[in-house]
């Protein structure tokens, strides 16, 4: 084997591939049309159509539909018993201070959530915690009381919906004012 050159130093054959030039004379065997046919939408600049299948009925369009979005639905963010035992052992969470969704986010619990946390009871959990959160399932509630804890239930109402309320009630109030100077008109 001869002795390897700095100069000798090559990337491995195939490892760069150049570019293919089209539409770069004849010789190059890619010019004129440059490899697209003639003619036609598909010879042109700009066309994608995905899922097009020629006017036949696409196959996105012959399967079933299923399902619906409930737009009533509550957004929780759901978290494990076994989970929160976790935290608690890598001391992640604070054993003695109240555990509510501000506390599960800084421990990098939870995430979203817009009406609150709601407590899951899969895993193993013995620690004794007071939890103030927006749901719990049964499982996860005799768990918690039985490990010594307690489970505390609030509403959670978002900043959006908070300000929708605000807004109507000071509409309301508006109204109200009208109606009340209308019929001190009238008398």
């Amino acid at each position: 084997m001869h002795d390897m050159k700095l100069n000798d130093i090559r990337d491995n054959k195939g490892a760069r591939k150049e570019r293919v030039r089209v539409g770069r004379g004849i010789g190059s065997g890619l010019g004129k049309t440059a490899g697209r046919g003639q003619k036609g939408a598909k010879a042109r600049s700009g066309v994608a159509i995905n899922g097009f299948e020629g006017g036949q009925m696409p196959l996105h369009m012959r399967i079933p539909k299923r399902g619906f979005n409930n737009p009533f639905a509550k957004d929780y963010a759901e978290i494990n018993l076994g989970m929160i035992q976790k935290a608690i052992d890598a001391g992640k969470l604070d054993n003695d201070a109240t555990i509510d969704q501000a506390a599960l986010d800084a421990a990098g619990l939870t995430r979203g959530g817009k009406h609150g946390v709601r407590l899951l009871g899969k895993g193993e959990f013995s620690a004794k915690l007071k939890f103030v959160v927006a749901g719990a399932s049964k499982g996860a509630r005799e768990a918690v009381e039985k490990a010594g804890g307690s489970v505390e239930v609030i509403e959670v109402v978002p900043a959006a919906e908070k300000a929708a309320a605000k807004k109507g009630k000071a509409r309301e109030a508006r109204i109200a004012d009208k109606d009340a100077k209308k019929t001190a008109a009238k008398k």
